[in-house]
């Protein structure tokens, strides 16, 4: 079995909410770090973080300084590597759950290493953290016609956790729609509220779940969901001079504008004519075979993808007073659209190598969410010798 490398670097100052009892966590695919961001914001400790991409360790060292990231294949982390936590995170890799992808689901070489962490969990036995939260896409809830979601629940029922889930849109934080399925598992012995109560939080794709699968242990705290935050695009675009070189040439921009349909034109001849300079992003779809761009109509940014998977960067469109400009959305404002806007991108760390940590990361701010309404009273309840009940 290759040896784990344990990347030891000088600490940073921590943002950790500060409490007399620290709550704990170990975070698998790491990634670059923002579901550590949205731990620490939420007042946790992280103590050990696992992935597998070189430059993504690199990414978050600059910004966490740990000594606790395991650079490794999580299918070499054994039970015994981890110490006892509080809380245990997986944002696993999408790729064979994504509709964009090939939908091999739990059984994709990807996706599937969603087992490894299950397996990580039951090694540690006794010293098994009390708590879960794995994240993926939507696509986990379809995939197989839900029997990957099945069998997910089932397993995390296996180690003793009781599952909520939850369907929430990063659009309610931040200007980009990005919708994510999250299982929280825990020690919960109440009854939850029906699964039948009308949620945006669970839209009649979880209820209708929940009604195949009476028999599987899931309770469904009785949350709200938060009021949307009043922001917009223009609030995370970077305000480049006309002269920079990352605006794209005349050539490149005819060649855009040739792909749009009428309605496409339609909708960006009026911004361009507009009397104010606004802001919209674009995307490429393939359409009867043929690749062509699109103009969202909002003043939010699409999902931001990697460019694995069929998925490519967004485009950025600049338009008003008569003038246009295009380019391609900068890693720093793929930071901000996921709630991380004072992200440090090391020099060392390329422009497409960021874009594609950030396109492969959470919005820190729904993650944030998330851990304070859904596990982290339970876990002071349990804590402070309480019973293990949800709101």
């Amino acid at each position: 079995m290759p040896a784990m490398v344990t990347v030891a670097v000088p600490s940073r100052p921590r943002t950790a909410v500060a409490h007399p009892h620290p709550l704990t966590a170990a975070e698998f695919f790491a990634g670059i770090g923002l579901v550590r961001q949205a731990l620490e914001q939420a007042g946790f400790n992280v103590r050990f973080a696992n992935d597998i991409e070189r430059f993504k360790r690199n990414l978050y060292q600059a910004n966490f300084g740990e000594q606790d990231f395991v650079l490794d294949d999580i299918r070499n982390v054994r039970g015994d590597d981890v110490p006892h936590v509080d809380l245990a995170t997986a944002s696993f890799p999408c790729t064979d759950l994504s509709l964009a992808g090939a939908r091999r689901g739990l059984a994709g070489a990807e996706s599937g290493l969603f087992w490894e962490f299950t397996r990580v969990l039951e090694e540690m036995a006794e010293r098994r953290p009390s708590h879960v939260l794995v994240e993926n896409v939507p696509g986990l809830l379809t995939s197989h016609a839900g029997e990957d979601l099945r069998a997910a629940v089932a397993r995390l029922n296996e180690l003793g956790y009781a599952c909520d889930l939850i369907l929430l849109d990063a659009a309610l934080f931040v200007p980009q729609s990005r919708l994510r399925l999250f299982i929280i598992g825990g020690p919960y012995s109440d009854s939850q509220i029906s699964p039948h109560k009308p949620s945006p939080l669970r839209p009649d794709s979880i209820r209708s779940f929940a009604d195949r699968n009476p028999d599987l242990d899931l309770r469904f705290a009785d949350i709200e969901p938060p009021p949307p935050a009043e922001v917009a695009l223009d609030d995370v675009v970077e305000r480049l001079d006309a002269r920079d070189e990352l605006w794209w040439d005349d050539a490149r921009v005819d060649r855009f504008r040739s792909s749009l349909s009428d309605l496409q034109e339609t909708r960006l001849y009026r911004r361009v004519k507009g009397r104010e300079v606004s802001w919209a992003t674009a995307y490429r779809r393939t359409r009867r075979g043929k690749a062509t761009w699109e103009i969202r109509a909002d003043s939010r940014a699409g999902c931001l993808r990697t460019a694995r998977g069929g998925s490519s960067k967004q485009a950025l469109v600049e338009a008003g007073r008569d003038r246009l400009r295009v380019r391609w959305m900068t890693s720093r404002e793929y930071a901000s659209l996921q709630g991380a806007p004072n992200y440090c991108i090391p020099p060392a760390v390329t422009e497409n190598q960021a874009l594609f940590g950030f396109g492969d990361a959470v919005c820190v701010p729904a993650v944030r969410w998330v851990i304070e309404q859904c596990i982290v009273p339970s876990i002071r309840a349990a804590k402070a010798g309480a019973p293990a009940k949800r709101r």
